[in-house]
């Protein structure tokens, strides 16, 4: 019987140094079988998953000795916290280990966006030389609207700002303040107020009952005409059939996501518009951010199962 499970792609030093400690078993695939996870996780201590294992009540449930679950990332929106508070299991994380990989995916995504590089790319490709077709805009001057100015959130503001982007963000818990907005040089506004006056938008919110949907059909009509969405953040933050419908109606100008609402992703209209870029949810990974994802993650889990407190712990 493993002391550690791991359901989902995990592989580096941080995990051979808990092999060495510890019972690990990597079954990298598990997620994808709710049943046999629920057997496999039978006296295991500690649970080390990504985001596509469910951690929910009924899982834990069947895990009698589990202790810990380590979050190899930092969204809690798959795992029931308030389970695993219930059970007294410990939930670790990586709190800022992938901030800056995933801002810096962002300013990808929307370089690509405004100057059509995928597009420009085929073209070349493909034998043709279209200059006219690829016209682009500039970021300098435009407006950003950053929904959430968390870690990542906060760091897509500085980065805006060299680019010298007006930046505008959305975020109820921050006041005018807070270290995150007097030094981003966030202007904070309402919602609507961000989405009115924005260029480009970008998501960086938790998934909650109170934000799943946020950018809603009626929300997406609110955008400023021609405006762009990056989404780095949840998939299920965003109506993806409305935004089909408003970059169909040339309301929107574009639109790059890196997560979706189910992943992997069912077909759908945005897969086929020059305008939308797609990427696998990996803002994240990079050799960089998985290596000090896995490190901090690793050595919490590793901390309480040798009774010791962790050092990233969801409260």
């Amino acid at each position: 019987m493993p002391d550690i499970l791991i359901t989902e792609q995990a592989a580096g030093d941080a995990i051979e140094a808990l092999k060495a400690r510890w019972a690990v078993e990597e079954a990298p695939r598990l997620w994808r079988d709710p049943a046999a996870l629920r057997e496999r996780v039978r006296g295991v201590r500690g649970l080390m998953v990504r985001n596509q294992t469910r951690v929910d009540a009924e899982l834990m449930a069947a895990a009698a000795r589990l202790e810990v679950i380590g979050r190899i990332g930092v969204g809690m929106d798959n795992i029931d916290l308030a389970a695993a508070s219930a059970r007294g299991i410990v939930v670790c994380y990586a709190a800022e280990e992938n901030a800056v990989s995933v801002a810096e995916h962002v300013f990808a995504l929307l370089l690509a966006l405004a100057r059509k590089i995928p597009a420009a790319d085929r073209s070349v490709r493909e034998g043709r030389w279209e200059r006219a077709a690829h016209i682009g805009f500039e970021l300098h001057g435009k407006t950003l609207a950053v929904l959430g100015l968390g870690r990542i959130g906060f760091r897509v503001a500085l980065r805006a700002r060299a680019f010298g982007m007006r930046v505008v963000a959305y975020d109820p818990l921050l006041s005018l303040s807070s270290p995150a907005v007097t030094e981003s040089g966030a202007e904070l506004l309402s919602l609507e107020s961000a989405l009115t006056v924005a260029d480009v938008v970008s998501l960086h919110l938790p998934l909650t009952d109170e934000t799943r949907g946020i950018l809603s059909r009626e929300r997406l009509r609110g955008m400023k005409r021609g405006a762009v969405l990056i989404n780095t953040a949840r998939g299920s933050l965003v109506d993806e059939e409305a935004l089909a419908e408003a970059l169909a109606e040339g309301r929107l100008g574009g639109a790059a996501l890196d997560v979706r609402a189910s992943e992997p992703p069912e077909d759908s209209p945005l897969h086929r518009r020059e305008d939308v870029i797609l990427t696998p949810h990996i803002a994240s990974w990079t050799h960089e951010a998985t290596g000090r994802v896995l490190t901090t993650v690793a050595a919490d889990v590793d901390r309480v199962l040798r009774g010791e407190p962790a050092r990233n712990a969801y409260v």
